[in-house]
């Protein structure tokens, strides 16, 4: 599947060395798609850089660019040979986002109606709340 410069303890850079098992659902020069071991749902599969990238902060533009293409079309793959009603992509930056294998990842789940509820609490804000938020994000 390539060579890879990531670190050797690195589950993912492994796989993309074929030194470790996956069931690979899609491939490009660029990139790797495989089935997640531990699914949330059916067909819940996961497309990483073949390059080593620990999180979206440290993937180059072009990998991110290959890394989203290879998510789109395997979100078009699962939808037409599993035959869901839809498609979450999710992605973690860092352990407080949930991040566990620090080599840049892009879930993809297909979903079909009520499989899952929705897992995060919805927050209201008011205008005053979205103003000040706005102001320290942008300045001003």
């Amino acid at each position: 599947m390539g060579d890879h410069d990531g670190p050797a303890d690195c589950i993912f850079c492994a796989i993309v060395a074929g030194q470790a098992p996956a069931r690979v659902v899609h491939e490009t020069d660029d990139t790797l798609a495989f089935l997640d071991i531990n699914p949330i749902t059916e067909g819940h599969s996961l497309v990483i850089p073949k390059a080593h990238a620990t999180d979206l902060h440290d993937i180059g533009p072009d990998d991110l660019a290959a890394t989203a293409r290879s998510a789109k079309q395997v979100a078009a793959l699962l939808t037409e040979r599993l035959g869901c009603d839809g498609i979450n992509l999710l992605h973690a930056t860092g352990v407080a986002a949930w991040q566990t294998v620090f080599h840049l990842h892009i879930h993809v789940l297909p979903r079909v109606d009520g499989d899952l509820a929705f897992p995060f609490p919805i927050r209201g804000s008011s205008a005053d709340d979205l103003d000040a938020l706005h102001r320290r994000i942008v300045g001003g």
